[in-house]
């Protein structure tokens, strides 16, 4: 399944795309599912998805006007990023005269980011604090959504409990990041005003047949203004989310809806590309396309100053 979550008329409701439209969820299953995607419904995926199956769509879809694309998860229980690309971490450190640490190599690291800034498709990105003197950045990686929680989780008993993926972005202030790293902590300001997620969640069973490592054989593009910068795959990722979920539970309760990022994917970021090849740092009116096959086109434009 495709699921969204979008507003109209005020209200915030959950959705199935299927073949490019998009229907309402309730509507199609003729009961109430609880509001949007969200902490209190994602168990209930299996038992909706094996309706849906049962019957074609009675309804007629969404107009193609009169609606906005809300984050395919509202609201999330938390959100925790991973750092699980090799590439990424290499040639990112790289361009700072680092090299990758050996603990990197032990156990998949996170942080904690802010899961109340979180925007969806075709959302303005607001400028974080101090925008004229930032380096704005995007970064092109996999959202993995909770649909059950566990303690103490295996690698395979945590990928058990994903309810689907979908494209994140996670939007980066650079200079105030670099200055709180070089304390010892963060990121923290330099990535919590802004998330970007969606467009769909997708359950796994849309992805299975391109199974492939500790991922997925599944093109990962970013686009500037039309202007491709990024291609990689999901499978040149080193760490699975079920390594990733598993870290995360050992300890601690995880709960349905929790958020877990990818980490930037090989190449994914400004940061990583260099301005001189990326056309700079992000401006406000730019517009940032994230694609992932099968999970779609998350789009973003940073907010005019």
């Amino acid at each position: 399944m495709r699921l969204f979550n979008y507003e109209r008329s005020g209200e915030a409701r959950s959705g199935l795309w299927l073949n490019g439209r998009g229907y309402d969820l309730e509507a199609l299953l003729g009961e109430d599912c609880g509001g949007p995607l969200g902490p209190r419904n994602l168990g209930s995926l299996p038992a909706w998805q094996a309706r849906l199956a049962e019957r074609a769509p009675t309804v007629p879809p969404l107009p193609t006007t009169g609606w906005r694309w809300l984050p395919p998860l509202l609201p999330a229980a938390s959100f925790r990023d991973f750092y699980a690309f090799e590439t990424h971490v290499r040639q990112a450190r790289a361009r700072r005269g680092l090299e990758v640490p050996a603990a990197w190599y032990r156990f998949p690291v996170f942080y904690f980011s802010n899961p109340h800034a979180l925007f969806g498709h075709e959302a303005e990105i607001p400028l974080p604090p101090d925008a004229a003197e930032e380096w704005l950045d995007f970064e092109l990686e996999i959202g993995a959504v909770l649909g059950a929680g566990g303690r103490d989780l295996t690698p395979a008993a945590a990928e058990a409990l994903i309810a689907g993926y979908c494209v994140l972005n996670d939007w980066s202030a650079r200079r105030v990041q670099r200055d709180e790293m070089s304390v010892g902590l963060g990121p923290a300001k330099g990535k919590d005003f802004a998330t970007s997620l969606g467009p769909f969640l997708v359950t796994p069973d849309e992805l299975a047949d391109r199974r492939q490592g500790k991922g997925y054989a599944l093109t990962m593009v970013a686009r500037r203004g039309g202007r491709e910068l990024c291609r990689a795959s999901w499978d040149s990722i080193h760490y699975s989310f079920g390594e990733m979920i598993s870290r995360a539970s050992q300890g601690v309760d995880l709960l349905p809806g929790e958020l877990f990022g990818s980490g930037t994917v090989g190449g994914g970021c400004i940061l990583e590309l260099g301005e001189e090849a990326a056309g700079g740092w992000l401006a406000p009116g730019d517009r940032v396309e994230l694609e992932i096959e099968r999970l779609g086109t998350l789009t973003g434009t940073i907010a005019a100053s």
